[in-house]
């Protein structure tokens, strides 16, 4: 397995990350235990989950994947063996979630406290801000509008809020994720005219059917030491094929879940029919092809892989063996340049 550095911290992260947002709703707790012990046996050192998940997320299942997170750290031991990454709910209107979640200096020291407590452990090494307070372009919206400027937590008290937990050693470094350029400029910015805690990681979508980051955050991750830690590398499981032709696999995310219809344009079916042919004609897996792109990105640090059965977990780890040729990259280029932006 390949380490990158993470950001400019002193902490090497596995290029394969174990995703986790399927625990507690689509996997139980001994399927999450088993998912992290072959991922150690794999050398993978990289967890991501957030305070929110599992997803679809509810309120009977708040914070469930990182209790079975935490009971595994106590069944095992093997804290000290894993880089743990956890994010801190954006705004939103969860009144569930102390009243209705901001990303305040009161919200930000009470949800870590929460978190430490299900993970059962005393420090986390990367926490990530789930999404801006603002208002801006998240999870593919397109156009812009702003909301009362008056109500939105400045990014600079929530940057304090971080830089008091580095100080007071709960956590190690911090990162955003769902951000916009100009949000990581802002971070970087206050950070070093105020003396703050830097971000480390930006975590984003990042797929072949979604490269939108490559428009104005890839050179940012790169040249400011800001990787991307990319989720959703499969857009959701569509670019493993199992939903093409209209196909709804019992058990599968987007059969049981409706609400999950980011990739399922008709765009985005004829993208993933193309790509999927593309792997088939070099005699490939589409799930390891598409997930061998993201990971030899120069802007990536991470590939968060997420699965719901142990075959898909071994086949997604491998994907870090392959090494795509320059006639399979040239074929996705031609895919991509025929569906340039297919899914928002």
């Amino acid at each position: 397995m390949e380490y990158r550095r993470l950001g400019r911290s002193d902490l090497e992260v596995s290029r394969i990350c174990l995703g986790t947002m399927t625990w507690g709703e689509q996997n139980s707790e001994a399927q999450a235990h088993e998912q992290m012990d072959y991922a150690r046996e794999r050398d993978i050192n990289f967890f991501d989950v957030a305070e929110m998940y599992p997803v679809p997320p509810r309120p009977e299942t708040y914070g469930r994947t990182e209790e079975y997170i935490g009971t595994w750290f106590a069944k095992t031991g093997r804290r000290d063996e894993v880089i743990l990454a956890t994010k801190v709910f954006g705004r939103s209107d969860r009144k569930d979630v102390r009243g209705g979640p901001r990303l305040s200096r009161e919200q930000i020291k009470a949800a870590v406290e929460g978190s430490l407590k299900r993970l059962q452990t005393d420090y986390i090494d990367l926490y990530q801000l789930h999404w801006p307070d603002r208002s801006t372009n998240t999870f593919g919206k397109l156009g812009y509008s702003v909301i009362d400027e008056d109500d939105v937590v400045t990014i600079e008290e929530t940057l304090r809020a971080c830089d008091e937990l580095v100080r007071e050693g709960k956590v190690r470094r911090i990162g955003v994720s769902n951000e916009t350029p100009w949000g990581v400029s802002e971070y970087l910015r206050l950070s070093r005219e105020e003396g703050l805690a830097r971000i480390d990681s930006i975590q984003n979508p990042y797929n072949l059917l979604n490269r939108s980051f490559e428009v104005g955050l890839a050179e940012m991750a790169y040249r400011e030491d800001v990787g991307l830690l990319a989720y959703s590398p499969l857009a959701m499981g569509t670019l493993s094929g199992k939903y093409s032709g209209g196909a709804k696999p019992e058990g599968a995310r987007l059969t049981l879940f409706e609400r999950f219809k980011r990739y399922s344009t008709d765009n985005g079916k004829a993208a993933v029919d193309e790509y999927v042919q593309v792997a088939r004609d070099h005699g490939l897996d589409p799930a390891q092809m598409a997930l061998s792109y993201i990971n030899d990105r120069p802007f990536v640090t991470s590939n968060i892989i997420g699965a719901t059965t142990m075959d898909q977990l071994k086949s997604n780890i491998d994907s870090h063996e392959l090494v795509l040729s320059s006639a399979v990259l040239a074929d996705i280029e031609a895919v991509h340049h025929r569906y340039p932006y297919p899914c928002p």
